[in-house]
């Protein structure tokens, strides 16, 4: 498989160099609070729209394992403190940090967490299988990403999920510039090198792809952050395409985008443009690299995957009657609001007629707003993550007909769930 490949082109670097690097730049960079990842009143409507993002036809369960594979200095941490009721294994192989790691664990009796100085691609040693795999921001700072994703399937249990993140190409495009810049002017990771490339970020010219990155995020202009983004020796990222034939090539298979709407040409500007019907034809990989290469600006991509021989679908919500047996089976879904979602409806724009607007906050781009009527604004409060549609909507309309409004519910709630308003429970649905 061809990656795209941006740093030390034909060059692969070690290892050790990688690891070298994080030991004297640890990023994220090191915490000594997490207070604020204390358990909080709203923390069971949080676990329950997160357990069901990665499973939703699996009954809600506070016990489970999970593994943070390339931990840095706190992520185990704040998994830890979050899931006080799951057992949590931190890897790195970073001794600066797994030793951040170990600081946090002590300071908050954090009993269910583990940590081990580990490569990925040595997770079997550790002897253990788990419910959950989280890699974010590691894979492609791997020599052989092929082989370190292979080793994680091999401990993801059975009927588990993984959520793995990757740099996507084209919005990191001025990434990649000033990283050749680097190596053309002999910019080193080194205390010097760093506060030479400080000042000459604060001197771009306008316009250079790299200006708006600086400036949506006010942290890039930290040491760790310049180290980690433009000095890594080793960096690659992925189309959407080449992601896919990563995530096939070593046994797993795609289920669904963390946050869904930027890829969906059901959502926003995407759902407008005069193409819809043609891109609507395509297969769903070819769906998802078109909105890659309209928005232009992604910087990421995050999913969650299951392992290839797992019996569930990719596809487990589905607002179609597929089943001649089961009418309407979306009935019985459990929509659970995502604690990212908004309603506003105060100040609303004058050119949108609405009772509200539904923001996700985590969305990058403005037009992935979804405004919503009076009858709409209802269901969507009757949401509590207990009710089922169907019992949402039988209390709303208690003197209609209910086949009445099958259809706008349906296109309602699929619409939310498209939108990363929400996500379903729909372990009571169907034969589960």
């Amino acid at each position: 498989m061809e990656h795209f490949i941006k740093s030390n082109p034909g060059n692969l670097s070690s290892s050790k160099e990688v690891r070298d690097f994080y030991e004297r730049y640890p990023y994220p960079g090191p915490l000594d609070n997490l207070d604020k990842y204390r358990q909080r009143p709203d923390d069971r409507q949080r676990k329950l729209a997160d357990h069901f993002l990665y499973k939703p036809h699996i009954p809600f369960t506070e016990d489970s394992s999970v593994l943070i594979a390339g931990c840095g200095t706190s992520q185990a941490a704040k998994h830890a403190m979050r899931l006080p009721g799951s057992k949590v294994t931190g890897i790195d192989f970073s001794e600066t940090s797994v030793n951040c790691t170990l600081k946090l664990k002590k300071k908050y009796e954090l009993n269910n967490l583990e940590v081990h100085r580990l490569e990925i691609e040595k997770v079997n040693e550790l002897g253990l299988k788990f419910d959950k795999i989280i890699c974010t921001g590691v894979l492609h700072h791997l020599k052989d990403p092929d082989a370190g994703l292979s080793a994680l399937r091999e401990v993801l249990k059975p009927g588990g999920a993984m959520q793995l993140m990757v740099y996507a190409p084209y919005g990191r495009a001025g990434i990649y510039m000033m990283q050749e810049f680097c190596r053309l002017a002999g910019i080193s990771a080194n205390e010097k090198g760093i506060h030479d490339l400080t000042e000459i970020l604060r001197s771009l010219p306008p316009g250079h792809p790299l200006e708006k990155l600086i400036r949506d995020a006010p942290d890039f202009l930290h040491d760790g952050s310049i180290a980690d983004s433009l000095l890594n020796p080793q960096d690659r990222a992925y189309t959407v395409t080449q992601l896919f034939e990563l995530v096939k090539n070593a046994g797993m298979k795609f289920v669904r985008w963390v946050r869904q709407a930027p890829y969906s040409y059901h959502c926003g500007v995407m759902s407008q443009l005069p193409v819809k019907n043609d891109i609507s034809k395509l297969t769903q990989e070819e769906q998802f690299s078109a909105a890659e290469l309209f928005r232009g600006t992604m910087v990421r991509h995050s999913i969650i995957a299951y392992r290839n021989d797992d019996p569930s679908g990719t596809q487990q919500v589905s607002f179609k009657n597929d089943n001649i047996n089961i009418k309407n089976e979306w009935l019985k879904y459990i929509p659970i609001r995502v604690p990212e979602t908004i309603c506003i409806t105060d100040r609303l724009p004058k050119d949108i007629d609405a009772a509200a607007v539904l923001i996700n906050r985590t969305h990058a781009y403005r037009d992935l707003i979804l405004p919503i009527g009076k009858s709409e604004k209802k269901l969507f409060d009757s949401i509590d993550g207990i009710k089922s549609i169907g019992e949402i909507t039988d209390g709303i309309n208690d003197n209609m007909n209910n086949e009445s409004i099958t259809d706008p519910a349906a296109k309602f709630f699929e619409q939310l769930w498209w939108y990363d308003q929400v996500v379903f429970n729909t372990s009571e649905a169907g034969n589960n």
